[in-house]
């Protein structure tokens, strides 16, 4: 703490260092031993006591046969967590510093006279000090309004016992208040994990489902180049068939045009014993020509390719239909398409039959 700066900020000195001197879980003056936090705040030891036990109900007293590992709680005043050994808030240091400081106010304290205005005074009797509390009307009075005031009929008690009382409840809802708001943070921090857990998990399923979407992917990419390279291999079968084909009618039909062109030269001849020495020959050629015309042809639809269609509709629907399901409904899924293999292979074995 720094009581310098508080003390000068302040004209009465005194006053100022007992508010720095106030514990913030009694609301008074720290009572030895005072104990300091690792956040550097001071609490009174038998408080810390009670925030701590507070904060671990099943935390094992000190002295007790039973060893545990320790526990935790948060500073009142900076909401700091405090990590304890097993020897809990004994394990703590002591502030000697500010446990002298409290011996010196004390003293100076004692020393000096009461002043007038340092208790509180009855409104209605301005010289008498407020020193009864009025359990009826639940107010601090004074002994003349008992006696001869509003409060003459009332049940009175001594100021010191509810005092006494009520700052041992207010102190019970201070730790009940830690002890919440110390809960609460168990809460935010799992809700918090949960968060976590829930991102990782959501980042493998889709890591996963990627990959078997790209496998599906690798799949389809590999049966297509598959099918692909069966539809280029049947064409280039049938492109080679007919260009052979072209190939024998072209020198067919180039033979043909050879023996034609003799003919005709052979009908402008004028003379007929030269005719007559080609002319049958020539005649046999062209008949054996002729006779040699019958090459293969194709057979009708023989460019058709239809053969190669699918139908892949009920992939579609199958691809249509992927979603997030069980175990269970997948092997039931796997099962009714084997049924459907099956009966369709039975069907084709009848029809054969």
């Amino acid at each position: 703490m720094d009581y310098k700066s508080s003390l000068i900020q302040d004209g009465n000195p005194m006053e100022n260092l007992e508010k720095q001197l106030i514990c913030p879980i009694c609301l008074e003056m720290f009572t030895k031993p005072v104990v300091i936090l690792p956040c550097q705040h001071n609490l009174c030891r038998k408080c810390a006591n009670d925030i701590f036990q507070a904060a671990n109900p099943y935390w094992t007293s000190r002295g007790s046969s039973v060893s545990m590992s320790g526990g935790r709680f948060r500073c009142p005043t900076c909401r700091h967590e405090v990590i304890m050994d097993r020897h809990g808030v004994y394990g703590l240091q002591r502030n000697l510093l500010v446990e002298n400081i409290i011996d010196i106010y004390k003293q100076e304290c004692s020393s000096r006279p009461l002043q007038k205005g340092s208790h509180p005074m009855c409104k209605e009797h301005e010289d008498e000090k407020i020193n009864i509390y009025c359990l009826t009307c639940e107010v601090p009075t004074c002994s003349m309004c008992k006696v001869f005031g509003i409060h003459k009929a009332c049940e009175v008690a001594p100021l010191q016992s509810v005092f006494q009382g009520q700052k041992t409840e207010l102190n019970n809802c201070i730790s009940m208040l830690v002890a919440g708001n110390d809960r609460v943070q168990t809460i935010i921090t799992q809700l918090e994990d949960s968060c976590r857990v829930t991102k990782e998990n959501s980042h493998q399923v889709k890591e996963e489902l990627s990959q078997k979407f790209d496998t599906l992917y690798a799949i389809l990419d590999e049966k297509k180049s598959e099918l692909l390279q069966r539809i280029t291999q049947e064409q280039e079968e049938k492109l080679s068939f007919i260009e052979a084909l072209i190939q024998q009618y072209q020198e067919q039909l180039d033979k043909s045009t050879k023996l034609m062109e003799t003919a005709i030269q052979s009908l402008d001849e004028p003379g007929g014993a030269t005719f007559l020495l080609t002319a049958k020959q020539l005649i046999k050629s062209i008949v054996e020509a002729s006779k040699g015309c019958q090459l293969g042809k194709t057979e009708q639809g023989f460019e058709n390719m239809d053969c190669f269609t699918l139908d892949l509709e009920y992939i579609a629907d199958a691809l249509r239909a992927i979603d997030f399901g069980t175990d269970e409904e997948e092997e039931e899924f796997i099962e009714e398409e084997d049924q459907e293999e099956e009966d369709s292979t039975e069907g084709k074995e009848e029809g054969h039959q």
